[in-house]
């Protein structure tokens, strides 16, 4: 078994009962083999990105203590997603979705493979996974990002399309 390792993973959901589907994908992580610790961001309400008429998103970042290796981990997530009854053979990129899971960073890790980019490609670009990375890392006592990446992450935890979703929403 290798040494524990840090990841972060994107959560979000717009179909179907989102919370319900983002506590059980949670659960799911939490008893999987290999993932011996997972904390949060909170939630947030996002507009969609790329193809917008459709409902909104619910996302959050998770910090992941883990054995298993980034390609292993993807895995897990893919197959987790599937759980939850998510089908990606023709899927609209950036369509509705009932579960996705993206593999962010995995400590300072980088992979260009057909099926594994680390860091993922495009979350410095997405308020979606930039505003709930940066309240988690900023509450969490367990997980960090290299400097020159955490420069990377916004300065405010707000930004147009995305809105804390309410506490007594999340309790719910």
């Amino acid at each position: 078994m290798s040494l524990p390792r840090q990841a972060l993973v994107g959560v979000g959901a717009n179909l179907g009962d989102r919370p319900a589907t983002i506590r059980a994908a949670l659960a799911a992580l939490r008893a999987a083999p290999g993932i011996l610790d997972l904390e949060p961001s909170a939630i947030y309400e996002t507009a969609p990105v790329g193809v917008t008429d459709q409902p909104s998103f619910l996302n959050l970042v998770v910090g992941l203590v883990t054995t298993l290796s980034p390609e292993d981990l993807l895995a897990l997530l893919r197959a987790t997603e599937r759980a939850a009854g998510r089908t990606r053979l023709n899927e609209i990129r950036w369509g509705p979705r009932i579960l996705d899971l993206d593999l962010l960073l995995f400590e300072n890790e980088t992979r260009a493979t057909p099926s594994l980019t680390l860091p993922h490609p495009r979350m410095w670009d997405r308020p979606f996974v930039t505003i709930p990375l940066a309240q988690l890392l900023s509450r969490s006592k367990k997980f960090s990002i290299p400097p020159d990446l955490f420069a990377q992450l916004p300065q405010t935890l707000s930004a147009p399309g995305v809105s804390l979703w309410s506490a007594a929403e999340q309790k719910s």
